[in-house]
């Protein structure tokens, strides 16, 4: 089995707030992203963390944008608390959003978008951060920068209807659909590959919520 992972990291932070004199709070972050083969094809896999001053409740929500080659197959594996949590999430797909307000990421309307939504109870203080981790299915293995947003609540019992939303970097699958009856040649160039920290601003958004 191929395997690669990716380490995340914020190399600078661009912070907006809106609505509320609140400290500034990292929102849903995909920290980590592994790409593995499976059955000819490759798994993308998420992980995606969440600052304990932060909680999900039901509706919200996270989109990786332009998920090039989806096959259709994508869910979550080591939800946190426990694996019972996985009926409490469903994936969808769009060519434009899901986005939360005032958010502007690099959305092609031509590329399925994938978005994880949250429909269990409050879940907060996930253990080491992780709320799970998150896979999509694609024919391409190959990297390129790509949006993720989300869409969260924050935990002061001054504001506790204030939502979080935030916008930053990932990876996503790229490449181009070979046409019936040509065979896609396969290159694999693993050494000498480092871990690329790859830099996202970041909007963090207060608002009351309706």
């Amino acid at each position: 089995m191929l395997q690669r992972t990716w380490i995340m990291g914020l190399l600078g932070a661009g912070l907006v707030a809106v609505a509320v004199n609140a400290p500034a709070r990292a929102g849903l972050i995909p920290g980590t992203v592994t790409v593995q083969s499976e059955s000819g094809a490759w798994r993308w896999t998420y992980s995606v963390a969440m600052p304990k001053d932060m909680k999900l409740q039901a509706g919200d929500y996270f989109t990786v944008y332009d998920f090039k080659g989806f096959t259709g197959d994508a869910g979550v594996t080591s939800p946190f608390p426990d694996d019972s949590y996985k009926a409490n999430w469903t994936v969808s797909t769009s060519n434009l959003g899901k986005t939360p307000d005032r958010l502007s990421p690099d959305d092609d309307p031509n590329v399925t978008n994938l978005t994880w939504t949250y429909t269990g109870p409050d879940l907060v203080n996930p253990t080491g951060g992780s709320i799970g981790n998150f896979f999509a299915v694609s024919t391409f293995d190959k990297t390129a920068s790509g949006s993720f947003t989300g869409t969260t609540h924050i935990t002061d019992v001054n504001a506790p209807n204030y939502t979080d939303n935030n916008v930053t970097s990932t990876l996503v699958p790229t490449g181009t659909d070979v046409p019936p009856g040509v065979p896609e040649p396969t290159t694999l160039a693993l050494l000498g590959i480092g871990l690329p920290l790859v830099g996202g601003a970041r909007v963090l958004r207060r608002r009351r919520a309706a």
